[in-house]
């Protein structure tokens, strides 16, 4: 395999490598630590022009996903990583070669090429020294001749003509073949499209093990939908086995891989971080948890007169989100969190209140900033924005973050209950069950009423069973008689 380099390398005729003036976009410092990211899509492809802060890759970071501008225009000429692949900061991602360049022609490496950062607009943007990139990947497959970053930075060229067959009575001679042979080479498609890429691997399959219709013998979509209708499956060759440095007799053959239906996704990104948050809340916080049933029927009937009142909609979510402000001003060690290191409870002036999500990204907790400063319209809208956003799980960095009381709404799974994992650093959790007809005492009569249950969660080394019982009979009376709140408004 060649080395990737921060320009890119094309083979001769002759074997010795060619540089061109292509300069490398290397991922830039995200901030607050995080060294790595994962690459979700590219918006362009190898062959695209693009202009200076063009938006060109879209990346996910333990916090967010973003899009990122590229510093400087031209033509991509190579894409050095696939959808799923887990990047470094200061890796390259791409390289873009200025429109005009003689692409083909040998440039001194140590001319400088590259050496200005164009239009960089996010820290660490520029040229880099080269860079091994990360293997980390979404699942565990059987290993592929060569990285993608290789494969991209070579342009898509036309298979080598097939040698002659030789002749029969030389078929006894022994044939001495490397890895690096134009037949060994053969076996390995282009692949120029991540999306064609990711499309096969969900099903199954490797692109570049597929025969290609497209210019240059490219492996296409349709080549790829072709071989899933047929139910094709693609091994990974002994030579490219070999190549990517795996021993001999390792490779899984085919028949072994299409009964193997075991599928490995790494932890990484999100999903890993939310791993460590909540084992290290669950070893480290001494919780406790206390529940209520409480008759929800009042607060639907108060809900349906103040949307036929003043024509506006309103979310039960966001009118317990009014009640939960109110108690935590009237019980405020719930809105703390814990100092481990400074051995101190902080109990926080402002609201911020954390609504948890299940996003296409895993769990995430957004947060409203500064919840007690907003009217019930604002709180409404801002609650209603938050939740619309989670359909995409793209929230910024400022978004999930400086929470200090979370809301669970786990009714909308149909759950009744829960017993939740705290946030960290924060002290407490209110969950919400499903609203259900059930039997209910009222004045003595059994009836039908719209009941739901409330869970609550707390850090006993920030109180004891008082304040947190204290809190939630306040919530659930809010919620049973919802003009009992005025005086507290």
């Amino acid at each position: 395999m060649s080395a990737e380099t921060s320009t890119t390398g094309t083979a001769g005729s002759n074997g010795s490598a060619h540089t061109t003036s292509a300069r490398d976009f290397i991922l830039p410092d995200l901030g607050e630590g995080l060294t790595e990211a994962e690459l979700i899509s590219w918006l362009v492809d190898v062959g695209d022009e693009v202009h200076v802060d063009q938006m060109v890759v879209e990346v996910e970071s333990a916090k967010s996903v973003v899009e990122l501008p590229c510093p400087f225009a031209g033509r991509i000429e190579a894409l050095h990583a696939s959808a799923g692949d887990t990047v470094s900061a200061g890796q390259a991602l791409l390289s873009v070669a200025e429109v005009g360049a003689d692409l083909s022609a040998d440039v001194n490496t140590d001319s400088g090429a590259g050496s200005d950062s164009g239009g960089a607009n996010l820290i660490g943007y520029g040229t880099s020294e080269p860079k091994a990139r990360s293997t980390k990947k979404r699942s565990f497959g059987a290993k592929t001749s060569g990285s993608t970053a290789a494969h991209a930075a070579e342009p898509p060229v036309s298979p080598p003509a097939a040698a002659p067959e030789p002749p029969v009575h030389a078929a006894a001679e022994p044939v001495v073949q490397t890895a690096r042979e134009p037949a060994a080479e053969a076996l390995v498609s282009p692949v120029s499209s991540p999306i064609v890429r990711k499309l096969a691997k969900d099903n199954g399959l490797s692109a570049k093990h597929l025969p290609g219709t497209g210019p240059g013998g490219i492996v296409t979509r349709a080549d790829v939908l072709k071989a899933i209708e047929s139910g094709t499956t693609t091994a990974v060759p002994n030579n490219a086995a070999l190549e990517s440095g795996d021993r001999v007799g390792t490779t899984t053959s085919a028949r072994e891989e299409s009964t193997n239906r075991d599928t490995r996704t790494p932890i990484t990104g999100l999903r890993k971080v939310v791993s460590e948050r909540l084992t290290q809340s669950r070893q480290e916080i001494p919780e406790a948890t206390i529940w209520l049933d409480v008759d929800a029927t009042e607060l639907l009937d108060t809900k349906r007169a103040l949307e036929a009142r003043t024509g506006e909609k309103y979310s039960l979510l966001s009118l317990v989100s009014r009640f939960v402000i109110a108690g935590l001003k009237k019980y405020p060690i719930i809105n703390s969190s814990i100092d481990t290191e400074a051995s101190e409870i902080v109990t926080h002036g402002d609201i911020n209140l954390g609504l948890a999500a299940q996003t296409p990204r895993g769990l995430m907790v957004p947060v409203v900033h500064g919840a007690d400063q907003m009217s019930l319209r604002q709180l409404r809208d801002s609650v209603s924005e938050t939740v619309g956003k989670a359909s995409t799980g793209k929230f910024s960095s400022q978004e999930l973050t400086g929470g200090t009381f979370t809301l669970n709404n786990y009714g909308v799974f149909g759950v009744d209950g829960s017993a939740p994992i705290i946030n960290l650093p924060e002290v407490a959790m209110l969950g919400l069950g499903r609203i259900k007809d059930r039997p209910w005492v009222v004045d003595g009569e059994l009836t039908v009423r719209k009941v739901m249950y409330l869970s609550f969660v707390f850090d006993h080394r920030a109180c004891d069973g008082a304040e947190p019982s204290q809190f939630l009979t306040f919530i659930a009376d809010c919620i049973e008689n919802p003009i009992s709140l005025l005086p507290e408004l």
